[in-house]
Formats: C-alpha cells, sequence, structure tokens
C-alpha cells in the first residue's frame, strides 16, 4: 500500500531528511587516503547523536552499522572496517536517519584522491542519472517513467543497472511501496500523486549488470569485480513538481 504524506508530514520527513544531507556532506570532506571506513562510521553515528536523531540502518534486519560503505566494486550494504582508503579509490556512502518519527535516506559516491577518468564518468553518469529519473518524478507520470529515464540515461553511456535492488517509498518506515526499479518501460506502473515520497537511487556498474552477495550476507559486490556507484535522494511528489528532501 503507498501511503501519501500530508504537507505537514512532509514537514516532517525534510527535517530528518536535512540532517542526512548535512552529514552526507561532511562524511564528503573526510574522505580521502589513509581514513578507514570505520572512521566515516564513527562521524555518521556521532553527528546523528548531536542532532538527536537516531541512525536508521542499524539494527535494520540485523544490520550491524550506521552507515553502508562500499568501495570500488563494492554495491550495497558494504560494512565499516579498518582498512584504510588509498589513492584511485571510489567509495558509496549511503546513510539514513529517523527523527521526530519520519525517515530520510540518500547516498552519495566519493572519490578518494585522485581517480581515473573511467571511474569520474562513472561517478558523473550515475549521479546524473539519479536526476534524470528525478525529473520525472511528477504528479500525473509512471513509476516507470522514472525507471525508464534512469536506465536510457545510463546505458547510453555504456554502463550497466543493476537489477536485484530497487529504491522504495519512504516516510514512517524505512522501506514503502512502491518499489522503483532503476530499468523499465516509460508509462508503466502506478500513477505518481502528490504526498508520495520516493527513495530514488541507481545503482550503476562499469561493467555486467550482474552482482553477488558476499558470505558476511550483506556486502554486495559486482560479479566481474567492475566499479559500481550509487547515488540516492529522498523525493517527495508535490502540486509543484519534484521537491529533493535531501539536498543541502
Amino acid at each position: 500500500m503507498i501511503i501519501l504524506k500530508s504537507r505537514r508530514e512532509i514537514d516532517r520527513m525534510r527535517i530528518a531528511s536535512s540532517i542526512v544531507a548535512e552529514i552526507l556532506e561532511g562524511l564528503r570532506l573526510l574522505v580521502s587516503p589513509g581514513v578507514t571506513t570505520f572512521d566515516l562510521e564513527r562521524y555518521a553515528s556521532s553527528e546523528a547523536k548531536k542532532r538527536n536523531a537516531k541512525c536508521a540502518f542499524r539494527g535494520y534486519h540485523e544490520y550491524p552499522s550506521s552507515l553502508c560503505c562500499s568501495p570500488n566494486n563494492q554495491v550495497v550494504h558494504g560494512l565499516p572496517n579498518k582498512s584504510p582508503l588509498s589513492s584511485g579509490d571510489i567509495i558509496s556512502l549511503d546513510f539514513g536517519v529517523v527523527f521526530d518519527d519520519f525517515y530520510g535516506d540518500a547516498a552519495i559516491t566519493v572519490p578518494v584522491g585522485d581517480i581515473s577518468p573511467a571511474a569520474k564518468s562513472l561517478l558523473a553518469a550515475t549521479e546524473e542519472s539519479l536526476y534524470a529519473g528525478i525529473e520525472m518524478a511528477v504528479s500525473g507520470n509512471r513509476l516507470g517513467d522514472i525507471s525508464s529515464a534512469i536506465q536510457n540515461y545510463v546505458e547510453n553511456r555504456g554502463f550497466s543497472v543493476v537489477r536485484d535492488f530497487v529504491g522504495h517509498g519512504i516516510g514512517r518506515s524505512l522501506h514503502e511501496d512502491p518499489q522503483i526499479p532503476n530499468y523499465g518501460l516509460s508509462g508503466k506502473g502506478v500513477k505518481l500523486k502528490p504526498g508520495m515520497v520516493l527513495a530514488i537511487e541507481p545503482m550503476i556498474n562499469e561493467g555486467s549488470h550482474e552482482v553477488k552477495v558476499l558470505n558476511d550476507n550483506w556486502t554486495v559486490v559486482t560479479c566481474d569485480g567492475c566499479l559500481s556507484a550509487h547515488y540516492e535522494h529522498t523525493v517527495a511528489i508535490t502540486e509543484n513538481g519534484p521537491e529533493i528532501l535531501t539536498r543541502i
């Protein structure tokens, strides 16, 4: 069931989402060669606590951390550890909080030092595909319009869309209906309405779209070892078009 939010509820989600945005921006500035993902985890947890927000991921289906840290060929759900990042790496950071009973959720992929031109192209295409999808998050459109816009943008640039993991509705729960694939046909799926709030999150691979879960039962990696990038925003559909709640 898709739960429509009132303007007042979206106002509350805007606060939770702004906390996520601020902490992700702080994490972006912290990323550098020699930093560990455990350092990033501690920062995210500490900053959420300062803002009286609860980290959304810790304990969710028994996930053990507050921050998903997924370097290089890791797609999503990577676990923080004490291995230092190296120049040339890329690192996807996915973070969410619950504040005043509502959730915010967003992700960025950050270069570590100097990265290759191919990695830069992957990051750019992934982030730009997110905004291509958001542009279609308009009342009266269909869910497939978002999915198709992301897929077409990515594949036209020679990359592939992960199919095993998708975006989602969000509100009083971290994951609500509808699911939002990053591939599909325009004009298909549920009709978009004001009050819907969506976590749109393309996960894009440099090579094949195929992925697998490691033995820790969390970390998702590309099957071919190629790089993967991930960007996400929490977006409200309003009478005046899409509003990105997790934008700084």
